[in-house]
């Protein structure tokens, strides 16, 4: 297993929050072992305090991938260093007891952490994730969702870093909208000059009349 994946849980806490539309999944014990998912002694350690702690370092890390976002590079490694330096783990080869098909160990890198609260356990292993990510792939490969108000936490993994929104709904949602606006300038834009430059509705009636009285005073 890639160091990066646990990256993954970074995001995932992230995101349990909603800010702009005040809305968050992280109330509960269960949502905590929802969130630890495949980590069952990660999740069997989970207490109501650690609703609290959580929602802690979610703000933290939320600011690492707003830093991130906005260009600030050096402040989005800052608030990262800050997180593994409190919650430290110890990267591991582990075999898990797997084997390839010549009867060896399949080796790979583990995370192994030995905290006292699921807190610490989570916090530790996706920040080591995420640190990993950012230095094998760059800082700017950590974004905020720009389709309002839409503001997940994303990890940018296309070929020419390009990738702005945080799943393709809501890229979708933000075309279809910047669509609609272009559609709306241009037509307010087309009928502007018509309603300048269409005659009176009396102008266009009396000049051929104005026309033919000077003819017959000229006859």
């Amino acid at each position: 297993m890639e160091l990066n994946y646990y990256s993954d849980m970074a995001v995932r806490l992230v995101n349990t929050d909603q800010p702009e539309r005040g809305e968050d999944a992280l109330t509960t014990v269960e949502s905590v072992r929802e969130l630890c998912g495949s980590h069952a002694t990660m999740a069997r350690r989970a207490t109501e305090a650690d609703v609290t702690r959580l929602r802690g370092v979610r703000t933290r890390l939320r600011a690492v991938f707003t830093a991130a976002a906005e260009g600030d590079e050096v402040r989005a490694v800052d608030l990262l260093n800050s997180l593994l330096m409190e919650f430290p783990t110890s990267p591991q080869i582990s075999g898990h007891e797997v084997l390839d098909d010549n009867g060896r160990p399949r080796w790979h890198m583990h995370l192994a952490e030995h905290p006292a609260n699921a807190t610490a356990g989570y916090a530790a292993t996706a920040c080591m994730g995420l640190a990993f990510l950012l230095t094998d792939l760059g800082v700017d490969r950590l974004g905020v969702c720009q389709a309002h108000p839409c503001r997940n936490a994303y990890l940018d993994t296309s070929t020419n870093r390009s990738r702005r929104y945080c799943s393709d709904r809501c890229a979708t949602r933000a075309n279809v909208a910047a669509y609609r606006a272009r559609k709306r300038l241009a037509s307010d834009g087309e009928a502007a000059p018509a309603g300048r430059g269409r005659p009176g509705p009396t102008s266009g009636r009396t000049a051929p009349a104005v026309q033919r009285a000077q003819d017959d005073t000229d006859g």
